[in-house]
């Protein structure tokens, strides 16, 4: 939505995160429950070794140059796609990668800084449609995952969810507060001229007159073509909550064991919900007392 105002140049999911943020160990979600190995970057594990090529000891050299290779490339996207008002324009990047936030704000801190938050519940039943026959993922490199694989997969899946967002809280924290703004998924769905405006006012866009209400209406899931939305679509459903029904009892227990708490922390839970958190974590930490 923000590609549209004037000025404005979108780049679309660049992938530096996974380049960057290379997940390790990879096979988590079948590992040993009783093993509960943590879920970690291989930046992360190898940084403090010299050999490593991100290694902190040689920091000072990879990083200037690192940054010369973003600029560059960005630089050429702004070029190839210059502003209707032939300023150069703003670049405005969406990055799936962001468990590598850390180290992409580092390089950048001037950068300003949009946090889109969602209900991971919502997130892992929207990425388990997408590993299914005829999906949208599967050109993007994903794979019809067989039933019995479905319980290992939210399982990953919630753990990635939990470490993005944790990474991006982190980072978000140390960011300027003038450079920043938090934007939750179902807030935007309530009232995208809202939301909009909120991120335009505190990053200085510009705007004018109805233009925000006009670009929420057209970019609304109810306006999209029948065939462009639902199940194996980029557009599923925009209704929160979906997970209830989508996700076997067994697999919302498994779900709620890994992002429950950080789900608490960040308000997505009921009173119910959390109190059914509070239970499982007692009961995880008598097993590992035994």
């Amino acid at each position: 939505m923000l590609s549209n105002l004037d000025g404005v140049v979108p780049m679309d999911d660049p992938h530096l995160g996974h380049h960057l943020g290379v997940w390790r160990p990879i096979p988590l979600a079948w590992a040993d429950d009783e093993a509960n190995p943590e879920l970690r970057t291989l930046d992360e594990i190898k940084r403090r070794q010299p050999d490593y090529f991100f290694s902190d000891r040689f920091r000072d050299v990879w990083a200037p140059a690192l940054k010369s290779l973003i600029v560059a490339r960005f630089e050429a996207q702004l070029e190839a796609r210059p502003s209707s008002s032939g300023s150069g324009g703003i670049l405005v990047v969406k990055e799936p990668g962001s468990q590598a936030a850390e180290l992409l704000l580092s390089l950048f801190p001037d950068s300003r800084l949009i946090f889109l938050l969602r209900d991971g519940r919502d997130v892992v039943d929207s990425w388990l449609d997408g590993y299914s026959n005829g999906s949208w993922a599967l050109a993007e490199g994903a794979f019809p995952i067989r039933d019995d694989g479905r319980l290992a997969f939210v399982r990953w899946q919630s753990s990635v969810w939990r470490y993005r967002t944790a990474a991006v809280r982190a980072a978000f924290d140390r960011h300027p507060a003038a450079h920043r703004v938090l934007v939750r998924y179902e807030r935007l769905l309530d009232d995208p001229a809202r939301e909009l405006r909120h991120i335009c006012a505190r990053f200085g866009l510009r705007t004018g007159g109805d233009q925000l209400p006009r670009i929420g209406n057209a970019n609304a899931f109810e306006r999209l073509p029948p065939a462009s939305k639902g199940n194996g679509r980029q557009a599923r459903s925009a209704q929160p909550g979906g997970w209830r029904s989508n996700l076997t009892l067994e697999e919302q227990e498994a779900m709620l064991a890994i992002i429950g708490p950080m789900l608490a922390e960040l308000g997505y839970l009921d009173a119910g919900e959390r109190e059914r958190v509070l239970r499982h974590c007692s009961r995880s930490n008598v097993r590992a007392a035994g």
